[in-house]
This record gives structure tokens, C-alpha cells and sequence, in this order.
């Protein structure tokens, strides 16, 4: 157990960076035990981090009691040993709000999600995320994707922000994340974390890499940890071979099933840990679940992906 500040933490991690799915019981409700199983799972396995109520964990599917209980039974289940950020979004107030019930559950730090269905102009984005890193303690990492996406001018101003400490990217545009990391390198030196936050996030690291951004989050560890453990100790370790093996016998064909379905992103990772053996239930709507032939076709591919591990040894 450690006190370092959050970005501390994060700089240098030591395993992948958990975002655990969110477990509903058979009435639909959450099931806590089953959550902390999850998540002890996952931090036991080697998360360098756990990412409570983010996308994976279906943020948008949770009211604020459940997801108040949901990262107080992360932060239980990691007991320390690892940093809990969890997500905060919609508009400014509920922002805010979820924000507070993350620091009174806990949390170690926040991951701002793109504001709810508005396509606001940068001078407004800067001001919600300036008042949702203002409204608690908390450190802030800021999510780009869909409708809040900066300008290099924009970050600069985000990363002068204090208790804003860094940028996660699911957009995936490269020369515009280039050009952010030059500029705020530039007019604000310092330790400013950048994270691959693009959905199955290890398909796409090695390019993210040659940026220098060497943080991602990893939906693939909610469900078969060892693969995601092993890509992750190779691509710190420059072993080329198990890098490109993983991808082109896992990665590459899970990234291709996954766009099979809208919101598969979620459903199929849901699907994965209940292959793996831990009822986590089924998605909330308006996500759906995959279909029986996309599930087998799953469990099939994690058994190669497995299987691929045992040939490197």
C-alpha cells in the first residue's frame, strides 16, 4: 500500500490498467460480491490500476447510489495495493456530483467522460472540465473521444489546470495526439500522463508508443488475464515476437469480432468473464447482448489465445 500521488503511480506501471465490467445479479440489480471477485481478481493477477464505472463498467447504465456502492466496493476489493479512479460525466452538475460520491467513496482519482450529448465548442469544453477538476481533491484524467475532442491550444490550457493530470485519447486520430504531446511539452514541462484509451487498446499500442504514450487501458484483462498480462510484460520488455504473435493470434481477430456488434466493446468483454467463470450477468440496455454464434466464437478464440501461451513457453 502506498500513498503516492496518483500520477506518481501511473507513470510507470506495472501491469495493465483494469476496467473491470460493472456485475448485475439475476433480477438485474448490481451484485456487489460479485464486483469485488472481479475486481480482487484482476488486482491479484497484477493491475497496475483499477478503472471503476468507466466505459466497460457501463458508467452510463449506473445511478448515482449504485455507482457510489460500486466504487466503494472497488476501492474494499483493492485494499490499497493499487490506485481506484473512477469515471464522472454527463453535464456539469451531474459531473460535479459523480465527482463527490467518487472522493466520498474513496476514489483515488477521476476519469472525465465526454460531456452528455452536446457538441460543445472548445472555450466551453475547457470550462466544464475546469469546474468538474475543481469540485473535489481529486486528480483529474480527461477523456478525448466522440463529442469532446481539443485542440492542441485546448490541452495546454487543461494541462495547466491544476489537479488535471492527464489526457486519455479514444479518438485515435495520431497526428492530432502528436501534436498535442509537442505542445504542452513545450508550453508546459512536466509529467503530464497520455493514455491509448481506444477500445481494445492493444491493437493499436505500438503505434501509441512511437508517440511516447505508453499507458492503455486493457478491456481484454477484465476477462483473460494472462493474455492481457503477457502482451503487456512483452511490449515493456521489446519481445517483438511474443508482441506480434498475440496479435495476429488474438488481438487482431478479437478487434474484428468485437466490430461485429454496435456496443460489443462492453457485451463481448461482459461475455468473455462469464466464459472465463464468474456470472457477471448481462449488459443494461440499451446495449444487447451478443449472439450465440459471436459468444462461441469467443470461447474459441480465447482457447487459441491460450493456447499461444503455452507455445512460448
Amino acid at each position: 500500500m502506498t500513498s503516492a500521488p496518483l500520477a506518481a503511480r501511473l507513470t510507470i506501471p506495472s501491469g495493465p490498467l483494469f476496467f473491470p465490467v460493472t456485475a448485475y445479479g439475476p433480477d438485474g440489480s448490481v451484485d456487489l460480491d460479485a464486483y469485488r471477485t472481479h475486481v480482487r481478481r484482476g488486482v491479484e493477477a497484477g493491475a497496475a490500476a483499477v478503472f471503476a464505472c468507466c466505459g466497460t463498467g457501463e458508467f452510463h447504465a449506473l445511478t448515482p447510489e449504485e455507482f457510489e456502492r460500486c466504487v466503494r466496493a472497488a476501492v474494499e476489493a483493492t485494499e490499497g495495493r493499487v490506485p481506484v479512479v473512477a469515471g464522472a460525466g454527463y453535464g456539469t452538475a451531474l459531473a460535479v456530483r459523480y465527482a463527490r460520491l467518487a472522493e466520498a467513496a474513496g476514489a483515488d482519482g477521476l476519469l472525465a467522460m465526454p460531456p452528455y450529448l452536446v457538441v460543445a465548442g472548445q472555450e466551453g469544453l475547457l470550462r466544464h472540465y475546469r469546474e468538474v477538476a475543481a469540485a473535489t481533491s481529486l486528480p483529474v484524467v480527461v477523456y478525448q473521444r466522440d463529442n469532446a475532442v481539443f485542440t492542441p491550444e485546448t490541452v495546454v490550457e487543461l494541462a495547466r489546470t491544476d489537479g488535471i493530470i492527464g489526457l486519455k485519447d479514444g479518438l485515435g486520430d495520431l497526428d492530432l495526439m502528436q501534436r498535442i504531446i509537442s505542445a504542452v511539452r513545450m508550453e508546459v514541462p512536466g509529467d503530464f500522463l497520455y493514455f491509448n484509451g481506444l477500445p481494445t487498446a492493444e491493437q493499436t499500442q505500438l503505434a501509441y508508443r512511437a508517440l511516447g504514450v505508453t499507458l492503455y487501458s486493457s478491456a481484454v484483462f477484465c476477462f483473460a488475464l494472462e493474455l492481457a498480462l503477457a502482451f503487456h510484460q512483452a511490449l515493456g520488455n521489446g519481445d517483438e515476437r511474443t508482441v506480434e504473435k498475440l496479435l495476429d493470434g488474438f488481438f487482431r481477430p478479437f478487434v474484428e469480432l468485437r466490430d461485429q456488434g454496435r456496443g460489443y466493446a462492453v457485451a463481448l468483454v461482459k461475455a468473455g468473464v462469464r466464459l472465463r467463470g464468474l456470472d457477471v450477468g448481462e449488459v443494461r440496455p440499451p446495449l444487447h447482448e451478443p449472439t450465440e454464434d459471436h459468444v462461441k466464437q469467443l470461447a474459441e478464440l480465447i482457447e487459441r489465445g491460450y493456447a499461444l501461451l503455452e507455445e512460448a513457453k
